[in-house]
């Protein structure tokens, strides 16, 4: 039930954003993470890439009629990684990369929003395991649409690239000297969020 959910509401997006207006509706969003992927791939053994995603998180889009004004703020459960394979994802949430059990946040904060058309550059601030670095999101805005429960709704598409090892990210000595696993993690984001409603 939840795919064909998914997949009926990934069909009107599609044709949603053949008709996307380059004005942003101002208003503060939750992202919906029943209808949102946070997902990365990296490189694996050179010819191949691991997959994956993390499971549970939450964000909050503010914005502003000037979109440059707007602010985006994510938090990720480090603890929800998800890519398969569960003897893999219990290493991932190890000390020996995400360490989940001191830092069970990935973090991100916008700094500055500008806009080309329905093409955004997202610059802020990624909080990985105690490291903080800037990174910038290229995001391209899919749309506004109400879904079958009435809410009004944006869509989004994004995606930037970090190099793991600048937030400490490494395994072990045998797999660092060798072409075992990428530097380089693509993260990817589909992203619907629905407009906060005033208690009256």
């Amino acid at each position: 039930m939840k795919l064909r959910s998914f997949f009926l509401t990934t069909m009107t997006l599609i044709s949603t954003s053949v008709f996307a207006q380059d004005k942003i509706p101002a208003g503060v969003y939750n992202i919906d993470p029943m209808h949102s992927k946070v997902g990365f791939e990296v490189s694996h053994l050179v010819v191949s890439t691991v997959e994956g995603r993390f499971n549970q998180f939450e964000g909050q889009l503010n914005i502003n009629d000037k979109v440059e004004k707007s602010k985006v703020d994510v938090s990720i459960d480090v603890g929800s990684v998800d890519t398969g394979t569960p003897k893999r994802d219990e290493h991932l949430k190890s000390a020996d990369f995400f360490d989940a059990a001191k830092t069970p946040k990935i973090k991100f904060l916008s700094k500055k929003i500008t806009q080309n058309k329905n093409d955004l550059k997202v610059e802020g601030v990624l909080t990985l395991k105690g490291k903080s670095k800037n990174v910038v999101l290229d995001v391209k805005y899919l749309g506004k649409f109400k879904d079958g429960y009435g809410q009004d709704k944006v869509a989004f598409k994004g995606k930037t690239s970090i190099n793991r090892k600048d937030f400490g990210l490494t395994w072990s000595q045998v797999v660092e000297v060798g072409p075992v696993v990428g530097d380089n993690v693509d993260i990817l984001l589909t992203i619907q969020a629905a407009a906060v409603v005033a208690k009256k």
